[in-house]
């Protein structure tokens, strides 16, 4: 089951989320990837092997595109790397897309425990129930 799924990560950030793809390269090259500027650009100078869309930077609009494509169903797995010790001048933009990605059941993660858990999970190659398909997540059997 190929996913859609974005790799975003605050500045101080960045370095780590490199390292991340990079360790799970084998699993991440099967799916379509999304980044937002800067994140989405250095991951694929590091990591050649994946091919990632270019999104705009995250407080240039690019959070605002994978909004959008969390709304539209287009986005399976959302991995925002998030540093909670800098302040963002973008920070609404930022708990719009947290709402955005709870309120259509976008799977999201915020750290590298959660980002680890989500991609060793069984679950990561099945189909991605979103919220237009609450009655099929009604009847799953986990």
């Amino acid at each position: 089951m190929i996913k859609n799924i974005a790799l975003v990560a605050h500045d101080k950030k960045k370095p780590e989320i490199i390292a991340w793809a990079k360790r799970h390269q084998d699993k991440l090259i099967k799916h379509n990837l999304y980044g937002t500027g800067t994140t989405g650009k250095l991951i694929k100078e590091a990591v050649p092997g994946l091919d990632i869309t270019p999104l705009k930077s995250g407080p240039l609009g690019g959070d605002q595109q994978l909004g959008a494509m969390i709304c539209e169903g287009k986005l399976d797995i959302l991995f925002f790397i998030i540093d909670p010790m800098t302040p963002q001048p973008h920070d609404v933009d930022i708990k719009a897309l947290l709402r955005l990605s709870t309120m259509y059941n976008c799977v999201v993660a915020c750290n590298f425990a959660t980002a680890d858990f989500v991609i060793e999970s069984p679950l990561f190659e099945e189909p991605q129930v979103h919220a237009t398909d609450f009655s099929e997540y009604a009847d799953r059997s986990i």
